[in-house]
């Protein structure tokens, strides 16, 4: 069984940083499309970043781009999000997802849509105080 495991999230002051990370079991995020969502009370899920199959290539949503960086680890098997200057619209739960594998060919869209993601993480917190 899949499993995705975030880690990192908790409360900070706007302007402040977080790194979140992803660990999986039985899965290898190299050969697949990850991504971080982020959800907050009553609004949709929101695609946030995403790294395409390999790692070499990433998707922003234009709201974190410059302020937001993810990469792989593929020794460790693990993803991350560097969240850099934070606001406090960034507060919400934050998910990673894992997929089938995207290529600079895809649409952008796809890669930042919730629906093309099969395996979820639980989720962690992230709060952003102004």
């Amino acid at each position: 069984q899949v499993q995705l495991l975030e880690s990192g999230g908790e409360a900070v002051q706007a302007g402040g940083s977080l790194r979140l990370s992803c660990a999986a079991s039985r899965f290898t995020f190299s050969i697949h499309s990850v991504a971080w969502f982020r959800q907050a009370p009553g609004k949709e899920r929101e695609g946030v970043a995403t790294i395409l199959t390999g790692g070499g290539t990433t998707v922003y949503a234009d709201s974190v781009k410059g302020r937001f960086t993810i990469s792989q680890d593929n020794a460790k098997n693990t993803v991350s999000l560097q969240m850099n200057s934070l606001k406090a619209e960034d507060t919400a739960m934050y998910y990673c997802a894992a997929g089938a594998p995207l290529s600079i060919l895809d649409p952008p869209s796809r890669a930042l849509s919730p629906g093309h993601f099969l395996y979820w993480g639980q989720g962690t917190q992230v709060t952003v105080s102004s």
